[in-house]
């Protein structure tokens, strides 16, 4: 009797862990609610650090607890516990941090922080054990995501439970006013487990030493790789202000191919390898840092204070998740000789104007106090003030819902009372069956779109309020609205442009061009992509569309006025000419019109009234196309491109640029689903944007950070951190606070999508689980009755024995962990004060004696099989 108890408690020890599998992201915030250290009330409220996304994926926000730097090159760490136990992967990192406040941040993952109190100094250490960089931000670097599929490995057994931020404050003369500062990055986590194990490799010269009056010194790094093949995907660049280029490159066979070269000077973003490169065994990495020492009294050394230099080159891999190494490091010149054959582009500086050199990692005085002299009686102007914002879009979460049903999204604009209005086919599709070979609609015997194809939605909940548009359209492209609230739409198989009413009224109050007759003089169009009215004197423009390449001007009564552009040329695409005009905005702040120039993947932009060419905005991120363009007063331009074609890199996204500079501030994707074709984009003053896609059906809603989860008290840097209305919901729950209507309502319709997956699945891998339990038993008895028959009750103490053993094994737990100690450690003449915080972005390690090495140029892991090089 005792071996089936003892057999029923090992079923029921796996149906417990099976179980535990399933645990909602709700339980676990209700968990880490206990644990979770509060912020300081200054920055984001108490105990936000956690927020579900979804069933598999949550954020973790990990910020210094509002503190105050007394003295300069102070170094601050804080640490936060991993919320669950089962392995996890970070796939985003979003920074919360201004170089007006902070030098540099690193995040490290380890199992043992130093320290167990809200934050300490660096000095003291970060990790006493391994410690594995995962993230490092510095001068206003934008966020950093991860290749679909790539993600960084921590919990579970072998992953680090601790995540350790450590944020380097150079110049404090921002904290005259003793505020506190909150900087800090947030993480996107899932446990959906990816293919691929993200990993950093880091690169870093140990001892150079800069001249004064030196114009130019080289800093050569360079390691033979003997490890798995691994796949380059981002690099960061890191100097201090003498660092004028910095350049990365993997050489094989003697050639040498670029991984990435940027000047430390820009904002010290991961930028993308811009092509693919793999790195595999017999591989030299190499990367070199030009300095200059211009301007210097003194020898300048590698070290971890402002004034002194640093020469880092950081690459971020994904491997095969079964060979996975999660951090390597080369600090060693291991063929000096081979430098001689570098390309000669990593020995020419990249300028960067002066004023941003001196606003380098934290030194803005001096800058301020040159500037402040020729700006004080100077009115800033509206994209200055864009520039001065920290901003990132994101995803609205549970937006649409569930009840917006519409066929394909061709068009999208904003009425005047800022509700969302989309232009949609209904039943009807445009696909390779629609026109022939003379742009002629072949099937009209299907007759016009039977419902209302022009829906205006209410922002905030995608509530339908009214509708418009019936027996009107084949298939609708293009939509805009002028300042009085008209709607001005295209129909590419009618070859038309209409203008409608609001309201009201079903029939066009202007029609401009021939039904079904496509054409390229003034009173033809070929199908024709958008439009759009000139605010100021009502003036109308046309994109003359897939198969003409113009742009049209009419009157607000539709007389023609004039027109300009040409088909694209067989070279590259010059000024005016177009390979489909396929979106356009009106800039008014700046007179100007701005067309998406989708197949030559770019933005043209011209004076309205001339049609003179004023400037292009072309960036290798659009990729070859870029689908839809929309201005939002204040200076931001919004973008989508397209579908990347075979062999290329670039990725369905959207941008949000700087529209005086072309800038690319920020890109984002949804975070619960993907792009399949964004047709069109719209964004409001308050940077709301939406995104029609034409496949997947919907209507993607983003936002600013500083409107969805704060706003930005611009004191120093500091950010006020509002609570997101799905959090709202879960906190008011925790702490029996009421919940308002609209969030209860909005809550109660994700819960009924979920909960209908959730209850599904719970059911499922009940019964799966249930159906084995009871054949076990079965069989159990059987055995248990037939030896009880032959071989007597000797047979209990032989199953007591066996489970024993069992239950050993499911006891039993995994160990292992990388170590690289502290390279600067054991160099001679490095021991001056201030040196040994060097775990920031010189050593990227904190001090441990015992373990510090000068033979390894590499993390100690196990080597693959020797394998020769190939060609």
């Amino acid at each position: 009797m005792a071996g089936l108890v003892n057999n029923l408690l090992i079923l029921f020890l796996i149906f417990q862990n099976s179980c535990l599998a399933f645990r909602s992201p709700l339980s676990v915030f209700k968990r880490y609610k206990d644990t979770a250290r509060p912020h300081s009330s200054e920055c984001l409220g108490s105990n936000r650090q956690l927020v579900p996304l979804g069933i598999s994926d949550f954020a973790l926000d990990i910020r210094m607890p509002g503190v105050t730097p007394t003295q300069s090159d102070t170094y601050f760490c804080m640490s936060l516990r991993l919320p669950v136990e089962e392995e996890a992967y970070v796939v985003d990192f979003k920074p919360h941090a201004s170089m007006d406040t902070v030098h540099h941040m690193l995040l490290f993952g380890c199992n043992e922080p130093t320290s167990d109190e809200d934050y300490w100094d660096c000095d003291a250490g970060t990790c006493t054990d391994t410690s594995n960089i995962l993230y490092a931000w510095a001068r206003n670097a934008p966020p950093t995501r991860l290749p679909k599929g790539v993600g960084f490995k921590v919990g579970g057994e072998t992953g680090s439970k601790y995540f350790v931020l450590q944020v380097h404050y150079g110049d404090i003369s921002a904290f005259n006013d003793k505020h506190k500062d909150c900087s800090g990055v947030t993480l996107h986590l899932t446990n959906q487990k990816q293919p691929m194990i993200a990993g950093m490799y880091l690169m870093m010269s140990m001892d150079t030493v800069i001249p004064p009056g030196t114009k130019m010194v080289d800093a050569d790094i360079a390691c033979h790789y003997k490890m798995y093949p691994m796949h380059l995907f981002a690099y960061r660049v890191h100097t201090h202000r003498l660092g004028q280029v910095v350049s990365g490159y993997r050489v094989r066979d003697g050639q040498w191919t670029l991984i990435g070269r940027q000047s430390p000077q820009l904002p010290q973003a991961f930028y993308p390898v811009e092509n693919p490169v793999e790195v595999k065994y017999g591989d030299t990495l190499a990367a070199r840092c030009v300095f200059t020492g211009e301007g210097r009294a003194s020898k300048t050394r590698i070290g971890s204070t402002s004034s002194d230099e640093m020469c880092n080159f950081y690459i971020m891999y994904y491997m095969e998740a079964k060979h996975a190494v999660s951090f390597m490091t080369c600090t060693q010149n291991v063929n000096p000789e081979m430098f001689r054959s570098i390309p000669q582009e990593a020995n020419i500086p990249i300028p960067v104007k002066s004023d941003m050199t001196m606003m380098a990692h934290g030194h803005h005085e001096e800058a301020r106090r040159e500037q402040l002299s020729s700006v004080a009686h100077q009115p800033k102007r509206e994209d200055e003030e864009v520039l001065d914002q920290k901003l990132a879009i994101e995803e609205v979460a549970d937006w649409p819902g569930i009840n917006l049903k519409v066929g394909q999204i061709s068009g999208l604009a904003l009425d005047p009372n800022s509700n969302l209005v989309v232009f949609h086919r209904g039943d009807h599709v445009w696909d390779g069956n629609s026109f022939d070979n003379r742009y002629i609609y072949q099937q009209k015997g299907l007759g016009p779109i039977e419902e209302n194809t022009i829906l205006v939605l209410d922002p905030s909940n995608s509530a339908v309020l009214h509708s418009t548009g019936k027996n009107l359209f084949y298939l609708p492209h293009g939509l805009s609205i002028d300042k009085n609230g008209n709607y001005w739409v295209t129909d590419v198989a009618l070859h038309q442009v209409f203008k409608l009413a609001s309201r009201g009224v079903e029939s066009p109050l202007l029609t401009l061009g021939r039904a079904f007759q496509p054409g390229s003089d003034r009173n033809h169009f070929c199908q024709p992509t958008d439009a759009a009215v000139d605010p100021a004197t009502g003036n109308v423009y046309v994109s003359d569309g897939y198969c003409n390449s113009r742009i049209i001007q009419f009157s607000p009564n539709g007389m023609y006025i004039t027109q300009w552009g040409e088909e694209t040329s067989l070279a590259q695409a010059k000024p005016g000419q177009f390979s489909i005009p396929h979106s356009l905005t009106m800039v008014s702040d700046f007179g100007q019109l701005c067309v998406a120039d989708r197949e030559n993947g770019r933005i043209q932009c011209f004076k309205p009234e001339t049609g003179e060419f004023v400037r292009e905005i072309r960036h290798p991120l659009f990729g070859k196309e870029l689908f839809a363009v929309s201005y939002a007063p204040g200076g931001l331009l919004f973008a989508v491109n397209g579908k990347p074609y075979p062999g290329d890199t670039e990725p369905l996204q959207a941008f949000m640029m700087n529209f005086s500079t072309g800038e690319i501030i920020d890109t984002f994707i949804p975070l619960r689903k993907n792009f399949e074709m964004p047709h069109d984009i719209v964004a409001s003053e308050d940077r709301t944007v939406y995104i029609g896609d034409a496949h997947a059906n919907t209507v993607w809603k983003f936002a600013s950070t500083e409107k969805m989860e704060h706003r930005s008290v611009k004191k120093a840097g500091i950010e006020v951190q509002e609570i997101k209305e799905a959090e709202a919901v879960i906190e008011a729950r925790l702490t029996n606070k009421p919940i308002s209507t609209e969030l209860l309502k909005k809550e109660e319709k994700h819960h009924v999508i979920q909960q209908s997956n959730t209850g599904v699945s719970f059911v499922l891998i009940t019964t799966l689980l249930i159906i084995p339990i009871v054949v076990l038993l079965a069989i159990a008895v059987f055995i248990r009755w037939r030896k009880s028959r032959v071989y007597g009750a000797d047979t209990e103490h032989k199953l007591e024995s066996s489970s024993g053993r069992i239950l050993g094994r499911f006891r039993g737990k995994g160990s292992g962990g990388l170590n690289l100690g502290n390279f600067f450690a054991s160099r001679a003449g490095y021991s001056r004060k201030g040196f040994d915080r060097l775990s920031t972005e010189g050593s990227d390690q904190e001090k441990d004696e015992d373990e510090a090495t000068d033979s390894e140029e590499e993390e100690s892991v196990p080597p693959p099989p020797a394998i020769p090089p190939s060609s």
